[in-house]
């Protein structure tokens, strides 16, 4: 709980005018969640899909993923998040191949290149013990260096815009017809 507490602190911090709740257990509030981020599995037994808002954008940094594509099928208003990939700089770079298209790599990968890059051979983020401030550190790393987010992908694989505006319609109009049957 004291992380959460962290997170909470320095999300008001940055953001001052958000409203941050923060559980161990989300069944209570999955209701009227705008965002929930799964960091642990056993966070499948609090998060039913079914239940949240429409509209939600439910990020699923675990691995393997809590939520199979035909349980986010269920739900096409609400966006599932599983990953970004990293575009790298450059035209030069030969690779083994990732089953990603040509400069891009998983978050991971890129870290390990922004540290080779700062000269860093140490430990830097790790599962669950990542701290935030070492997120943003990484993510200025990677800019300095040429790096940007390439894509964010669901549970099929990299989502397109059009997908998210996709999602974000289906969600307005799973809210208006939410409001008329009151």
């Amino acid at each position: 709980m004291a992380k959460l507490l962290t997170l909470q602190d320095i999300i008001k911090t940055e953001k001052p005018g958000v409203k941050v709740v923060i559980a161990t257990r989300a069944e209570r509030y999955l209701e009227s969640m705008d965002v929930i981020v799964m960091a642990s599995s056993n966070a499948k037994e609090s998060v039913d899909i079914m239940r949240v808002k429409p509209g939600c954008v439910i990020t699923d940094i675990t691995r393997p993923m809590i939520f199979t594509s035909q349980e986010v099928a269920k739900r096409q208003d609400v966006l599932v998040i599983t990953g970004g990939e990293i575009l790298l700089p450059g035209n030069n770079i030969e690779m083994k191949d990732i089953d990603l298209p040509k400069n891009i790599v998983y978050a991971g990968l890129a870290e390990t290149i922004i540290l080779s890059l700062e000269g860093r051979f140490e430990q830097f983020s790790q599962g669950s013990k990542t701290k935030w401030d070492k997120v943003k550190e990484i993510y200025k790393l990677g800019l300095k260096h040429g790096m940007k987010l390439a894509s964010i992908s669901g549970v099929d694989g990299v989502l397109s815009s059009e997908d998210i505006i996709r999602v974000r319609d289906n969600a307005l109009k799973q809210i208006k017809r939410d409001a008329a049957a009151q």
